[in-house]
């Protein structure tokens, strides 16, 4: 892929299609990973557990960066929206065991809600070919 190609990749989300967006987008060395949840297709995984919906989403989204070949250790910055302030630490958690040895820059915030009343953690993850850590 040459610098200025763009490349998109698309998932089960059940919001991508009737919204109009994609799961990643790769513009030159980065790749940008939407708002993801726990939803894989129509279920929704975790339900009612704030640390299993951030693995999901999490993994669902190294996935996404894993279609351009790169790996967690490619990730540079993360973004972690959750309904509930009683939820960071598990989140965190979940956060630190995917992520506790690359260490990327990272946004947590507490919003009022999402698009489904059930989703309790949305995420965001942006990678860099180039960055990978071994």
């Amino acid at each position: 892929m040459t610098s200025d190609a763009v490349r998109r990749v698309q998932s089960e989300s059940p919001w991508e299609e009737s919204f109009g967006f994609s799961r990643a987008v790769a513009a030159g060395d980065r790749i940008l990973v939407g708002g993801t949840t726990a939803f894989k297709g129509s279920v929704l995984y975790g339900e009612g557990d704030p640390y299993e919906q951030a693995k999901v989403a999490f993994t669902s989204a190294i996935e996404a960066i894993a279609e351009f070949g790169l790996g967690v250790g490619s990730v540079i910055r993360t973004r972690m929206y959750l309904t509930h302030q009683r939820d960071v630490d598990e989140v965190g958690r979940a956060h630190q065991e995917l992520f506790g040895t690359v260490r990327p820059v990272s946004t947590l915030l507490v919003v009022e809600g999402f698009v489904d009343p059930r989703i309790l953690v949305e995420v965001e993850v942006e990678a860099c070919r180039g960055a990978e850590q071994s």
